[in-house]
């Protein structure tokens, strides 16, 4: 199979990708645990056709961007993020489609990760005498579907960790006061990382002592699932969490003992879930729990907001694959910290990270970095 990787021609290949993935972000939220992906349609460098993977089970980009055409697409170059598929799922295979409808180009943002269909669509494509040419802004297409590609490729959620922090790495004070140490916009994009996120996982003392919603009450966009880890049902009833209209999305990590228990059968016929995880040293082990929730509750990304010994097991046991930092501009001095329990004697035992971006929010640093791909099994 022979397939174009070349400089790119002309500026408006960016361009006409770059809408592509604007368009991919709008199904945030409402595809998983299939891709984000953004189709446009060009003829004569006018977009005639757009659209983009807009639910789960639904339409995919490409049949969205040609039922949106406002004339014939004979002729035309189709930009597409990912792969055009080249199997039937839930729905029609996507690859036959842009033959049947005449497309003379395709060009793609990057192929499927998936080993087993990897360059199939390519292939329908050319034998079909269509033009294709790959990895056109291929990093930032891989960055809108890094969620899909460590699930697609280790069955595995993608796992953010976030903290809100002092300049001085506390996340309270010592007597556990946290709220608040960032601000309005800091909590804003927090917010939107849930939205984006598939659930969001705490530990039992973030639950004790914040009684948090982890709802999405700032930003437009869908509630996620609720993990809170609590080995012996200990956490009161009473919470937010267990008793809001959304509990039913609230699904409680513990050990087999605790799911025989009285007060287990009382959650449950409250609405939430429980799931037994395995325990070593009288802790939950964290990567069971992030294993169960791809293989029970088929859930991609994960979103971890505390506290630090959540933190510290993710570290510890290399799970997690980005971090969001968010930093006030204040010193606690002797506070508790995101990470005061994962133990490094040497620096080269350090876990290390690249800085993705750093931007202002409100008064706050939002930091974004991503693990090193020494320390991570993708690439």
């Amino acid at each position: 199979m022979s397939v174009t990787n070349k400089e790119l021609p002309a500026l408006t290949d960016h361009s006409f990708m770059k809408r592509a993935i604007s368009l991919a972000l709008r199904g945030t939220g409402n595809v998983a645990p299939n891709p984000r992906v953004g189709c446009v349609i060009v003829k004569n460098g006018r977009i005639i056709g757009e659209g983009w993977h807009e639910r789960y089970g639904e339409a995919h980009a490409e049949v969205n961007a040609f039922k949106n055409a406002t004339e014939d697409t004979f002729g035309s170059t189709l930009y597409v993020t990912l792969e055009p598929c080249s199997h039937k799922g839930k729905t029609p295979p996507c690859a036959p489609l842009v033959v049947e409808k005449g497309i003379s180009e395709v060009v793609i943002g990057m192929l499927d990760p998936n080993p087993l269909v990897s360059g199939s669509g390519v292939e329908i494509l050319q034998n079909a005498g269509i033009h294709v040419r790959t990895d056109v802004l291929k990093d930032e297409c891989a960055w809108v579907n890094r969620f899909f590609v460590k699930n697609i490729t280790q069955k595995m959620p993608y796992v953010i960790l976030k903290t809100a922090q002092s300049l001085d790495g506390c996340i309270a004070t010592m007597r556990g006061e946290s709220k608040w140490i960032t601000g309005d916009e800091s909590r804003r994009r927090t917010h939107l990382l849930r939205a984006e996120c598939d659930a969001v996982l705490i530990g039992k003392n973030t639950a004790l002592l914040d009684n948090p919603s982890l709802t999405v009450r700032a930003v437009k966009g869908r509630n996620p699932k609720r993990i809170v880890l609590d080995s012996n049902l200990s956490l009161p009833l009473g919470l937010k969490l267990f008793t809001d209209d959304d509990r039913a999305r609230t699904v409680i990590f513990c050990s087999e003992e605790a799911s025989k228990s009285r007060k287990a059968d009382t959650l449950k016929v409250a609405g939430v879930q429980l799931e037994t995880a395995e325990i070593a040293n009288g802790s939950i082990v964290l990567k069971d729990v992030i294993q169960k929730l791809t293989d029970n509750f088929k859930i991609s990304s994960v979103l971890i907001e505390g506290g630090s010994g959540v933190f510290s097991s993710a570290l510890q046991a290399n799970l997690a694959d980005e971090l969001h930092v968010f930093t006030a501009p204040i010193l606690i001095g002797n506070g508790q910290h995101a990470f005061a329990n994962l133990s490094t004697v040497m620096l080269k035992e350090a876990k290390r990270f690249d800085v993705k971006a750093a931007s202002k929010s409100g008064e706050d640093i939002h930091t974004i970095l991503v693990r090193q791909e020494s320390d991570t099994e993708i690439a």
